[in-house]
């Protein structure tokens, strides 16, 4: 089953006069605009989407779009960022998790370590399923947008790789290379399903990938 893109839906400015500052405004149109690319993105590709093409979307004027961003590129980074933030945010409310303590550590064992591991993978995916458009960004066009988005790219998951590292009670060099390997299959995973939009593919990926994870707890590879 095949779903239908939603479009981000960008915080309006009120009608008539508003007591918002200079600054909220910007915010707002910041905001907008960012959503308006991924909906172009998504439409279109960052080959074939053009600054008037945001414009239409956000419905934000073009004085107000480069009194935020230089270019384009510029733009896109920007919208990377919040896809970025958007998915953290998920990630880090499923590492939190239910009962743990603040300021403790993650419990060892196999088990306790394969739930968590569950746990943040499926806020990984409905993450992404959530905000098509801009995992679309995020995933598939950050590679047409340049060397500078690309290198964003790898920090991205090479945070991540460390974020479940310290998830999983992982110290050694070994253990947290395995862990890079796991981010990057997956990454290459999901990046066909974003670019089809078959979120039913998506979410497909979601079982034998926390299975290959516990086998690699029971094994040991995670230990070093």
């Amino acid at each position: 089953m095949q779903r239908s893109e939603p479009e981000p839906t960008p915080r309006r400015l009120p009608r008539g006069r508003h007591a918002l500052s200079r600054a909220e405004v910007e915010r707002v149109h910041r905001d907008r605009l960012c959503g308006a690319m991924a909906q172009a993105m998504a439409e279109k590709g960052f080959v074939g989407t053009s600054v008037e093409d945001v414009l239409k979307r956000a419905r934000v004027s073009r004085q107000s779009f480069y009194a935020l961003f230089t270019s384009k590129l510029d733009c896109f980074m920007a919208a990377f960022d919040q896809a970025g933030l958007l998915l953290y945010l998920q990630l880090e409310e499923a590492m939190q998790g239910e009962g743990d303590a603040p300021g403790q550590g993650p419990a060892q064992g196999e088990g306790d370590a394969g739930e968590r591991f569950e746990r943040v993978m499926t806020a990984y995916l409905e993450a992404l399923a959530a905000e098509p458009a801009y995992a679309r960004l995020f995933l598939v066009e950050v590679f047409a947008a340049g060397p500078e988005a690309v290198r964003r790219r790898t920090r991205v998951q090479r945070d991540l790789a460390a974020s479940l590292a310290d998830l999983m009670g992982v110290t050694g060099d070994a253990g947290r290379f395995a862990c890079e390997v796991i981010v990057a299959a997956v990454s290459s995973m999901v990046t066909p399903a974003i670019a089809a939009g078959d979120m039913e593919a998506l979410r497909a990926i979601r079982a034998p990938v926390i299975e290959h994870v516990r086998l690699l707890l029971r094994s040991g590879v995670m230990d070093g």
